[in-house]
């Protein structure tokens, strides 16, 4: 709705030759929330700055919060982990994570994924 007023002006240019002032409001006030936050979301993920990684990581005490710090320290942000052991093929007293991170973009990420594997947490993108 916020841009019928330039599809106007666009479509038909002769209506406002000739005029002094012509405006036409831009907004985006009865958009849906939900749906403008899936766009941006989208977003960010077509921009390489949402990415989801599988890590692999010992089934241990402690283990989770280094591994989550190491994300930290390489710059990145953790939006959501989920932790699987019990329905994937994985052996016994490891532990698959898919955490979807925020990072700044392609590179970020390979730096990210570069310190996880480094510090023992073989780590794979599964996002493009």
């Amino acid at each position: 709705a916020g841009a019928a007023g330039v599809a106007a002006l666009l479509a038909e240019p002769h209506h406002f030759v000739g005029k002094k002032n012509v405006g036409t409001l831009l907004c985006g006030g009865n958009i849906d929330a939900r749906l403008l936050s899936s766009i941006l979301m989208r977003g960010l993920v077509r921009d390489g700055r949402l990415v989801r990684i599988r890590s692999e990581l010992g089934d241990l005490p402690g283990t989770l919060a280094r591994y989550s710090d190491v994300i930290g320290k390489a710059g990145g942000n953790i939006v959501e982990v989920h932790h699987q052991r019990m329905f994937l093929d994985v052996p016994i007293k490891q532990t698959e994570i898919d955490t979807m991170m925020e990072a700044r973009g392609a590179d970020h990420v390979r730096d990210i994924l570069e310190a996880l594997n480094e510090a023992g947490f073989p780590s794979r993108l599964l996002t493009d």
